[in-house]
């Protein structure tokens, strides 16, 4: 088994936390309270920016729907009248410098997330530095900023954090890395401004559930429900954080499904394909962004959408609006 399947074991109980993660986790506990700290009282700087800023990120390492919830917070706060932007570190991708992305990025460059989220028309922004690519955000119109992925990069000031939370795997084990899947203490939340939950809401969180029931070609752009591949063997893949949800959701809608997981962000190339022979291939809207440019026909991508409880909006614009209006004041 390997050392990520392992710790992935001893996370969720299926397996003994090793001995040697414990001294780890003291020591990653500690450097990420200094840094916390260190920012906190001002020794590491955070860049306020003109506009309001929502980070939107998790407690846990591998995903937890993150964003799906981003693109579903975009599409709202158009709605509203908001211009949003969203700026990531870009992960995967060898973009380094402060960048916005063009309308046909490449995932190799800026990383998968951010160019699925440019997908859907919204101004995205990539780079370490991420209050240099935020402000890029800002110059290209943008009046408020979501961090994707950004709960732990206190470089970047923010007005509302949205904790993200696997509704089936919770916080595993509850200890830091490498002993549990933790980023940061549980004591965390009660600093977030928002806990959404994806799957059934605890107390205090809001709910959300991800939605989809139609797959896509990545050839053609046929559409065509997946209640139509039953019946038929199917093959999926799924280079996410945390893939049986994916095949679980083709599984509840009947498909006879054979699975095949791969390290999140990974990056396909056509033989990792092949395992599908001339049968049909599902993939995740994050995984067919990458796989796009070497496309055969059977490749289907089965896009979803987060579903939000109506509450977390309302919430979370009152808080907008409040925050907008003290960035108003603090430039005149």
């Amino acid at each position: 088994m390997a050392l990520a399947d392992t710790l992935q074991a001893s996370w969720y109980g299926t397996r003994g936390t090793p001995l040697w993660t414990y001294p780890l986790a003291w020591l990653y506990g500690a450097l990420t309270a200094l840094r916390r700290g260190l920012h906190r009282i001002g020794w590491l700087r955070s860049t306020r920016l003109a506009v309001p800023v929502v980070v939107v990120g998790n407690l846990t390492a591998g995903g937890t729907g993150k964003t799906p919830l981003t693109l579903a917070l975009v599409d709202a706060l158009i709605a509203r009248g908001w211009r949003p932007g969203v700026v990531s570190r870009g992960y995967g991708g060898t973009q380094r410098e402060p960048a916005l992305l063009d309308d046909q990025p490449d995932p190799a460059r800026y990383g998968d997330e951010p160019c699925l989220i440019r997908a859907s028309g919204v101004p995205v922004a990539v780079g370490r530095d991420r209050p240099a690519a935020a402000a890029l955000l800002l110059q290209a119109g943008c009046n408020i900023v979501i961090a994707d992925d950004g709960l732990q990069h206190y470089a970047l000031a923010r007005d509302v954090e949205i904790c993200v939370i696997d509704g089936a795997r919770r916080f595993g084990n509850g200890r830091l890395l490498p002993a549990g899947p933790l980023r940061e203490p549980l004591s965390r939340l009660r600093h977030v401004d928002f806990r959404v939950c994806n799957g059934e809401a605890g107390q205090g969180e809001f709910a959300m559930r991800l939605a989809g029931d139609t797959a896509v070609s990545l050839t053609d752009y046929v559409v065509r429900p997946l209640s139509s591949f039953i019946g038929e063997p199917v093959h999926a893949v799924a280079a996410i954080g945390h893939p049986d949800r994916f095949f679980d959701s083709l599984r509840a809608q009947g498909l006879d499904v054979t699975a095949h997981a791969f390290a999140d962000h990974h990056a396909f190339v056509p033989d990792d394909l092949a395992i599908a022979g001339d049968g049909p291939l599902l993939m995740t809207d994050k995984d067919a962004i990458k796989c796009q440019r070497f496309a055969r026909p059977g490749w289907w991508r089965v896009p979803v959408h987060a579903v939000l409880d109506g509450g977390l909006i309302d919430a979370l614009c009152q808080r907008l609006d409040s925050a907008a209006a003290a960035h108003s004041r603090s430039i005149r």
